[in-house]
This record gives C-alpha cells, structure tokens and sequence, in this order.
C-alpha cells in the first residue's frame, strides 16, 4: 500500500519554509538596528560625559583660582588676563561665523607686592605641563620663591589646558601653535606692564612646558635671556613607543595633530626640541633630568642633549639625577634635594636676569 500523504502536514510545509526564510531575514533588521541604536546612545551618553567632564574641570579651576589667593596672595598681586594666540589649526567648519578667528587665550600674572615699579624689572614665563591640564595652584611653592626673587611671573592657559570648555581643550596643538600661545603671553605681558624689561625676559617649565620653554628659544631666539627646562618632553616619536595606546590615542584624534607618528612620522618630528637643535643659538640653557623619571623617560632628554653636542652648540648645561626620590616631579617637591635643585636654577636664572632679591 502506498504511503498516506496527511493533508494537514502538507498544508504546513509551505508555512515552515516562509518561517525559516523569516528566521534567516527578520533578525538581520532588527540586530542592525539595534547595533545602531547603541552606537549612537553610547555616543551621546560619552558626550554627555565628556561635557560633564568640562564644567567639573571648570570648577575645579575656579576653586583653584581662590587657592592661588589663599596660598599666594599675601606677596603678590594676582591678575587674570586674556589676550589672543594664532587661530586654531583644526577649524570644524572653516567656512563657518567666526572661522579663523584668533584664540582666546587666558593667562595668570603675579607681581610681588612689594616690587619697585619705578624701575625695569625681570618678567619669567612658566607654562604648565600635561596634555591636558592647567596652571595649578600645586605650583604655588615655587611661585613663592620666584616672587620673593623680584620676578614678575606670567603663567599661559594655553590652548588644550584644562577648565575652559571642550571647544578650547579641543583646540590642543601638541608641540605647535600651543607654544606660540606661551609666546604671546610673553609679548602681552611685555605690552601690557611697562615697568618690565624686555631685554630680562627668562622662560621656565616642566615636562610639556620643557618642551614649550625649549621650542620658545628655538623659534624665538631673540626673545628670552635664559631658559630652563626640568624633566622635558623632548622627542614625541620616542614617546609615542614607549608610552600606551591610549597615550598615543591622544596625539592622534582628529582635532589634535590627526595622524599617528606611523602616518607621519615627519609632522612628530617637527614638534619635537630634539629634532630641532639646529634652531638653537646659544641662550643660557639649563637642562634637569632624573634616571627614575615615570613620564618623561631619561632616554628623550639624554636624546635633546646629544642633539646638541652633535650640532656642536655651546651656552647649555645640564645635568642628570640618579633616581632622585620623586621621580618625574623630584625638583618641584618640598624635599631638601628639591630646594637644592631649585637653588641651581634660581642662581642661574638669577646670572641672566639680576632680580632685585636673588636666590645665593
């Protein structure tokens, strides 16, 4: 006998087959939909996050402005200035209201109270290190014994640093125009307080602002009398191989130099002091570094000085601690090594600017 067909489970063949073929269609939409549904709530939620991020770094620098009066304000004068700096390199809409414009750059000045303005006096400029930060107020020891010195100090908020909105820490151009901010502050300051002289200007920093203090004096070699550079950022292709991914993440985002030093290996290059001694023409130089240093590795500061013995340059000194307790931040401590340290700065600063009160 035949097999029997059952009508009802031939009626259900053609259902099965429109099911499966749903199964293998349906839930591409869908999981496609979903995927981007996500995306883009995880990309509003991380802008939320990032414009939270700015005004709590807004007020962190609005509490840090009271510290600076509380902790320095009993010897110096304290003004917060603005000026302008070049336009920002990454315009978002470069044919846009305002595009080109210059930056506003913001900047803090401290004179001592009891300076003799009837006279020429020395000014000091001291860009902050970091990335990303800002002129704090943890500086505030070393202010106090560059204003009982004598200097009027001028300390740039220059483009990328911290506290002013995501616009401006966006307009970060690592090892570029950002320096051109600190030497604006420079020409400001000179423009705006007549009892400085220009022929005493002096340029300090650490770390980043090493690296400011170093390209201010390759680039503007007229500008300053002296310059000193503790623990400087100097070669950015070194560090872009020793330092993390999401370090080298930072460098290389759109609104910042937006190539990786693997892409353009010639534009790290061209922000970096060690590839950039051919510049350098004789201003009294200081150079610190530390063999422990975790952040600025001794290798790129040994690297700036070879450079310039191999470029056969003279009016630089330097010298290099062994693991001195503090590593990266060893001469900006309370410690008495740190206050010797600071001591040879200050006297060297002190051959070149003749403060009123000099550190002996």
């Amino acid at each position: 006998m035949p097999p029997t067909i059952d009508s009802r489970r031939l009626g259900y063949i053609p259902l099965l087959s429109l099911l499966l073929a749903l199964a293998m269609i349906v839930p591409v939409v869908p999981a496609a939909a979903q995927q981007s549904e996500e995306q883009q709530t995880q990309e509003m939620l991380q802008r939320h996050i990032d414009g939270l991020q700015h005004r709590l770094d807004s007020l962190s620098r609005q509490v840090d402005d009271l510290m600076f009066f509380q902790r320095v304000g009993d010897i110096a004068d304290i003004d917060l200035v603005s000026f302008t700096g070049p336009p920002p390199r990454y315009q978002p809409n470069p044919t846009g209201q305002g595009a080109g414009n210059p930056l506003r750059i913001r900047a803090y000045v401290f004179i001592p109270k009891d300076l003799d303005r009837s006279t020429k006096q020395p000014l000091i400029v001291f860009p902050h290190g970091g990335v990303h930060s800002n002129f704090g107020s943890s500086y505030s020891n070393i202010l106090r014994e560059l204003l009982a010195q004598g200097y009027t100090v001028i300390a740039p908020e220059y483009r990328g640093s911290t506290g002013y909105g995501g616009g401006f820490w966006r307009a970060i151009d690592y090892g570029g125009l950002e320096t051109e901010d600190t030497y604006a502050a420079r020409n400001f300051a000179l423009e705006s307080y007549d009892f400085l002289d220009e022929d005493r200007v002096g340029i300090i920093g650490w770390s980043h602002g090493g690296l400011h203090a170093l390209m201010n004096i390759f680039d503007h070699p007229d500008a300053y009398a002296v310059a000193y550079a503790g623990v400087p950022v100097s070669d950015l292709i070194a560090r872009m191989g020793y330092k993390t991914q999401g370090y080298r993440d930072l460098y290389s985002a759109s609104y910042h130099i937006g190539k990786s030093a693997y892409q353009d290996v010639e534009e790290y290059r061209r922000r970096s002091p060690s590839w950039n001694t051919e510049k350098y023409d004789g201003t009294p130089l200081l150079i610190h570094t530390n063999t422990n240093d975790g952040d600025v590795n001794v290798l790129e500061v040994e690297r700036l000085i070879q450079a310039l013995q191999a470029n056969g340059k003279t009016g630089f000194e330097y010298k290099i601690y062994q693991d001195a307790a503090g590593g990266h931040s060893f001469n900006r401590l309370d410690t008495p090594l740190a206050k010797e340290s600071r001591g040879e700065i200050w006297r060297f600063l002190a051959s070149h600017l003749r403060p009123d009160n000099p550190t002996r």
